[in-house]
């Protein structure tokens, strides 16, 4: 919902509210009152504030509670960073569009199911397996970021309109349901714990920037699995074993020709011309072997025959 039909929408529930002028008001009944929303004022905030605890610095107490039921309806954007929160269960807000919850104690995904959600944050929790995120609900959902959590696994996250994600500084060793995330433009995965590069989907045709710094990828051979990527053109692989090998920069280009940056720096037309040489001469050199294997076979087959 943009801003412009979110505040003529609140400000035809206000009108309905206090009624036509020169109209008598009627008395809202029960189910509407426990429905419409109340302001949320200096009482309401006293009334609900609870679990009194020291502050940082242990020379003082404040409250680090606060519960306003049925006051938050038509909230648009909610950051309670840095608390003591172990869930993200909220009673589904229908209008919220950003949600943060970095640096808590959050150990699941579950309880998210606001419809308008667009963005997602999650970083620095400690969430080990990716569950709930209903992808029917979370129609809206582009960007999630689960940086510093403790995911061993991709698996969960059945998103098909997500665009954005980060996953760094997890410990995750092997990549699963990532065929579902057919719009995803950007994926960050540094400082995991890969060492190959299986579990990427020829689904994920929008794929455009994909970041595996710093995890054990140990041989460049493995980029040949990226091929299946139509749409990657940035990549970024430093500080992974392979990195170190010589060729490991031409290597690259020459397995996954549309790519046009690789970790910090972009390719150079001499570099391009000099990795379709080498592939044209693989391309040689695999006809010929594969001219000598059809030979041999004839000829074994003949020495059957005779």
């Amino acid at each position: 919902m943009s801003d412009e039909e979110f505040e003529e929408d609140y400000g035809a529930s206000e009108r309905e509210k206090e009624g036509e002028e020169g109209e008598e008001e009627k008395e809202p009944t029960e189910e509407e009152e426990s429905l419409s929303p109340r302001l949320l004022t200096e009482e309401i905030l006293k009334e609900g504030l609870s679990l009194l605890c020291k502050t940082g610095n242990g020379l003082a107490h404040a409250y680090v509670k606060l519960e306003a039921k049925e006051n938050l309806i038509h909230l648009l954007w909610l950051k309670v960073d840095g608390n003591r929160l172990t869930s993200t269960r909220l009673t589904e807000l229908p209008y919220l569009q950003i949600a943060s919850f970095a640096h808590n104690r959050i150990k699941d995904t579950e309880g998210i199911t606001h419809p308008r959600l667009g963005s997602l944050n999650l970083k620095g929790n400690e969430i080990q397996v990716i569950s709930g995120l209903d992808p029917g609900k979370l129609t809206n959902l582009h960007t999630v970021e689960l940086r510093g959590n403790k995911l061993e696994t991709t698996a969960g996250l059945h998103l098909p309109k997500l665009k954005n994600l980060y996953l760094a500084q997890n410990f995750i060793t092997h990549l699963e349901g990532l065929e579902e995330l057919v719009q995803l433009t950007t994926l960050h995965l540094r400082d995991n714990k890969l060492e190959t590069l299986d579990g990427f989907s020829q689904s994920m045709k929008c794929l455009q920037y994909l970041n595996l710094r710093g995890n054990g990828i140990l041989n460049v051979q493995e980029m040949a699995k990226l091929q299946v990527l139509p749409m990657l053109r940035a990549l970024v692989l430093m500080d992974n074993p392979c990195s170190d090998e010589g060729e490991y920069r031409m290597e690259a280009l020459v397995l996954l020709p549309r790519l046009e940056r690789l970790d910090k720096d972009f390719f150079e037309e001499d570099e391009r011309a000099e990795a379709e040489e080498t592939r044209q001469r693989r391309r040689d050199e695999e006809q010929v072997r594969a001219e000598e294997v059809r030979e041999m076979e004839e000829s074994a087959q003949g020495e059957v025959t005779e």
